[in-house]
């Protein structure tokens, strides 16, 4: 079958140009679908099998002048967990399912409102009162399908982290409140799995990645026990929409890169941004 497969691949590509002039092998959504019919197999896997040819999904073709294929292949076979789906969140997983991760599962048990409209991507006016996780599924599924997307309309919890969290490579924290922070830290570092973790406050936001072995939010905010009291800087600052974006881009590129197996720009460190005047700075954490 892997042989007719690529066979029938080689079949269905044509040639086309980056904007650069620069020549390559590319397979449209329609062939690639097609070809998921014909081989009752996720299109998911076809684009894979694709990559592996040197034949390029048409829906990635602006992500190959700095990808590799093997780099899209990682990426699609990759798997992220995205906790929280409102602003940062809602942002994360678009953007993720947009430059190609394969799999992600969306955790969130909150419902929308109409203060949300200022800033989470997935809100709109029909969703008042909706679902956060099972929006931002079908919004997943509306921009790109191969993704293999699920949704868990609860909230994280000592009972239920590691089971919604087991099989992701990475972890991405966009929630809103310290305690379910130092949760999903706690089932990411006994499951082994690296967490990425951001927060928005005004126009302010700050970014880290956190490792299994790593002290991580402790650095940040102290004590478990004693932050639990703390309120997070969005309920003093409010939440910007430009702010939510911006924090959101950095913190996909940084999953991305840990997917990838690059160097992690932001493990032990603490990426603190300010957009009143545009002041980027990184501190260390050990």
């Amino acid at each position: 079958m892997k042989d007719k497969l690529f066979k029938r691949l080689e079949e269905v590509s044509t040639e086309k140009q980056f904007p650069d002039g620069t020549a390559y092998a590319g397979i449209s959504m329609a062939n690639t679908n097609a070809l998921a019919r014909e081989f009752k197999m996720p299109a998911r896997k076809i684009d894979i099998s694709a990559l592996a040819g040197d034949i390029v999904p048409e829906r990635y073709a602006r992500n190959m002048k700095s990808f590799s294929a093997l780099d899209q292949k990682t990426l699609l076979k990759s798997r992220v967990t995205v906790v929280g789906t409102g602003g940062l969140g809602g942002t994360v997983s678009e953007t993720l399912a947009r430059i190609g991760v394969g799999t992600l599962t969306l955790i969130d048990g909150d419902f929308f409102e109409e203060s949300n409209l200022n800033r989470q991507l997935f809100s709109t006016e029909p969703l008042i009162n909706h679902s956060k996780a099972a929006a931002a599924e079908d919004r997943i599924r509306s921009v790109n399908a191969t993704v293999e997307v699920t949704h868990h309309a609860c909230n994280l919890d000592d009972s239920n982290a590691l089971e919604l969290i087991s099989g992701s490579d990475v972890t991405a924290d966009c929630l809103d409140n310290l305690p379910t922070r130092f949760t999903l830290q706690t089932a990411s570092k006994t499951a082994r799995i690296p967490m990425v973790s951001a927060a928005v406050g005004g126009q302010s936001g700050h970014l880290t990645a956190i490792f299994p072995d790593d002290s991580g939010l402790e650095l940040i905010f102290g004590d478990p026990k004693e932050a639990a009291s703390l309120k997070g800087a969005e309920q003093t600052l409010g939440n910007l929409p430009y702010t939510v974006t911006t924090v959101a881009a950095l913190e996909c590129a940084e999953i991305v890169k840990i997917l990838l197996h690059k160097d992690s720009t932001l493990r032990n460190r603490l990426l603190i941004i300010d957009l009143n005047d545009y002041t980027f700075e990184t501190l260390r954490l050990n």
